[in-house]
């Protein structure tokens, strides 16, 4: 099994878990007299049964990963870095605050709109060939 499969089969495993959950929360407590239609008592002994097979395929993952954590580690962070850089308020010339009544004021930034996003630009190219390398990576790699 690659990492591919594995995070796959983790994705399915995690849903799998929350629809068991949900029968549980519906079907736990019902008016006397109606028929439950999933025992919760099954339910809850499914979601033990895959969390093991969750908290296996995770470990899995992980211990694959070790070579690459580097890289994954440094997407996180670029992903997060690009976001916050695109929130930067560049605003530069006279503005008016449309809820206040006095009079407009005149804004610089140091950092004007063009250069963030050329940086945010860069970011975004790193972040994609880091993404490249970790899909080829887990495409290949097998657990």
């Amino acid at each position: 099994m690659t990492i591919k499969q594995a995070l796959k089969e983790k994705n399915r495993l995690i849903k799998a878990i929350d629809d068991e959950l949900k029968k549980v929360y519906l079907y736990n407590s019902i008016d006397e007299g109606n028929t439950r239609p999933y025992s919760t008592v099954d339910s809850l002994s499914n979601i033990m049964i895959l969390e093991e097979g969750l908290i296996d395929i995770k470990t899995k993952i992980h211990k694959a990963n070790v070579e690459v954590y580097d890289k994954i580690f440094r997407l996180s962070e670029l992903k997060s870095l690009a976001k916050r850089l695109s929130q930067i308020d560049c605003t530069e010339g006279k503005v008016s605050d449309r809820y206040r009544s006095t009079e407009p004021s005149i804004k610089t930034a140091e950092i004007s709109v063009v250069d963030r996003d050329v940086r945010v630009k860069m970011i975004e190219e790193e972040i994609e060939s880091l993404q490249e390398e970790l899909d080829t990576h887990n495409a290949t790699k097998t657990i």
